[in-house]
């Protein structure tokens, strides 16, 4: 059977030290600590036949703190986005990052090798209603997006469970003049990313609720967060197909330490559930995740360095 993988991307998580104020030391996750037999700290180190999890660097040996728009975008196209500008930017890309994104976005590359892939994150009525693609202030993702001239998931597609919002379960949904979805539980939400694999191969979500609390420093919704990540976690992995991959990973570190509420330089999670985990083992940094996705889980050609690039 072909091999399919969903990508998840936690927004502001590292994996910090077992202090008290490390929510993922406190947080009841039985679903990952049965894949990985222990709390996510910077000391777990494992691979397995079927699982790999390590700490991966997000600084890419530029000074200062990793951020949101370089983060995302080294992510999301392989490049060294950090290296490439000088510095860490946070939010939202600018013109130099989008002319990245605009040459190897992750679906834009994927369409090119003839991988069907997509952005499971459903968008809302008043995005379409204002939507403006030469506006600031537009994601990395919804720039990858745009680059490969692919749809956007709407709230239909979610009504009908083809797609995924951003909190997993719609409750930011319930308060919007005439909501028409309702509530599901994070194992529901869990179990539709993966049967998005039935029509794609690579399944991109992300979800940025850890940064949001990590930045009010509320341990309280940090705990909740992390035991509701790990039902959506144990729907997605549920009656998984053998040929059905998963990797988590994230752009900084954050809600991991709650002393300060700021982002972090501590090394963010690589995890890798399935039977290509080997594929993953020499990543070392959020930017070379690309290349093995493409060049060796779907066996594309290698991906090079700011080749071809210009702003």
């Amino acid at each position: 059977m072909k091999n399919k993988l969903i990508f998840i991307f936690l927004d502001g998580i590292g994996m910090g030290s077992r202090v008290d104020l490390n929510p993922l030391t406190k947080a009841a996750m039985p679903t990952l600590r049965g894949l990985i037999g222990e709390k996510l700290t910077n000391t777990t180190n494992i691979f397995e036949k079927d699982i790999l999890v390590k700490g991966i660097d997000a600084c890419l040996e530029v000074d200062g703190v990793p951020q949101s728009a370089t983060g995302q975008t080294s992510l999301f196209t392989g490049y060294n986005a950090q290296e490439f500008l000088g510095y860490h930017l946070m939010a939202y890309p600018n013109d130099q990052l989008i002319s990245l994104i605009n040459k190897r976005s992750i679906f834009k590359y994927a369409k090119e090798n003839n991988i069907k892939s997509t952005f499971a994150n459903s968008y809302t009525d008043g995005f379409f209603k204002s939507f403006d693609k030469t506006s600031p202030n537009y994601s990395v993702t919804t720039r990858c997006v745009l680059a490969a001239k692919t749809d956007f998931k709407t709230l239909d597609d979610l009504i009908e469970n083809k797609a995924v919002h951003w909190d997993i379960t719609n409750m930011t949904l319930q308060d919007i003049p005439n909501n028409r979805v309702p509530l599901i539980s994070p194992v529901k939400a869990g179990e539709n990313l993966q049967n998005l694999t039935n029509d794609y191969d690579l399944v991109l979500y992300e979800c940025f609720l850890p940064d949001l609390i990590g930045h009010k420093k509320d341990m309280v919704q940090s705990i909740m967060f992390l035991e509701m990540f790990d039902k959506f976690l144990s729907g997605l992995i549920s009656n998984k197909p053998d040929n059905v991959h998963i990797i988590i990973s994230s752009d900084h570190g954050n809600i991991e330490d709650l002393s300060f509420g700021g982002h972090s330089k501590n090394p963010v999670p690589l995890i890798f559930i399935g039977s290509e985990a080997h594929h993953f083992v020499q990543v070392n940094a959020i930017n070379e995740i690309f290349n093995a996705i493409f060049s060796k889980f779907f066996n594309t050609a290698p991906i090079s360095e700011f080749e071809g690039i210009s702003y």
